[in-house]
C-alpha cells in the first residue's frame, strides 16, 4: 500500500465516523484510530519496516438535527388541587414502557379501571426482559402518565391512582 492509498483510506475513515479500523496485507498492517470527543485524529500506520505516525486536525461537520416533539399525554390531567388525593405509581426499573402485554392484544388497564393490589397494570422491557408491573394499591386509574412504547426511568411517575 503506497502512501497516497494510506491517506484516501484516512480520509475515508475520518468521513465515516467510525472509531478504528485495522487492515492487513501480508507483511504490512495498518491501524486507523479516531478520538472524536475532542475532535483531533490520531492515525496510526505499521509495516515490518517503518513505523510513521501522523496526526491531522478533524473538520468539523455539522450534522443535522432532528426536532423532537414532546409526547403528547395519554389523558388530560385532572385538577392539580386534585392530585395531592391521589396515589402515583412509579416505575420499579429503567426500560421501555408497554401497555400491553402483546401488541394484538388490549391494554392492562384503562383510565376509569379499578385495579387491586397485584393486578397486573403494565410491562417494563429491561434487557430483552417483560417485567410484569403490578399494583401496590387498590383504586381507581385516574391518569396514564407515560405513552406506550416510550423509555422510562427508575422512580419515574406511571399512573395516578385515586384509592378511595
Amino acid at each position: 500500500m503506497d502512501n497516497r492509498e494510506i491517506q484516501n483510506l484516512i480520509k475515508f475513515v475520518s468521513r465515516s465516523g467510525v472509531n478504528e479500523v485495522s487492515i492487513e496485507q501480508g507483511d504490512f498492517k495498518i491501524t486507523i484510530k479516531t478520538d472524536s470527543p475532542i475532535q483531533e485524529q490520531q492515525f496510526y500506520a505499521q509495516t515490518q519496516h517503518v513505523a510513521p505516525v501522523q496526526q491531522m486536525p478533524v473538520a468539523q461537520v455539522q450534522q443535522p438535527v432532528a426536532q423532537t416533539t414532546a409526547p403528547q399525554p395519554v389523558e388530560q390531567a385532572p385538577k392539580s388541587e386534585n392530585n395531592a388525593n391521589y396515589v402515583t405509581i412509579k416505575s420499579p426499573m429503567i426500560g421501555t414502557f408497554y401497555r400491553k402485554p402483546s401488541p394484538d392484544k388490549d391494554v392492562f388497564v384503562n383510565v376509569g379501571d379499578n385495579i387491586s393490589v397485584g393486578d397486573v397494570i403494565c410491562v417494563v422491557e429491561a434487557m430483552k426482559l417483560f417485567n410484569e408491573i403490578e399494583s401496590e394499591v387498590a383504586g381507581k386509574i385516574v391518569k396514564v402518565l407515560v405513552d406506550d412504547v416510550s423509555p422510562i426511568e427508575y422512580d419515574q411517575p406511571l399512573f395516578l391512582i385515586d384509592p378511595s
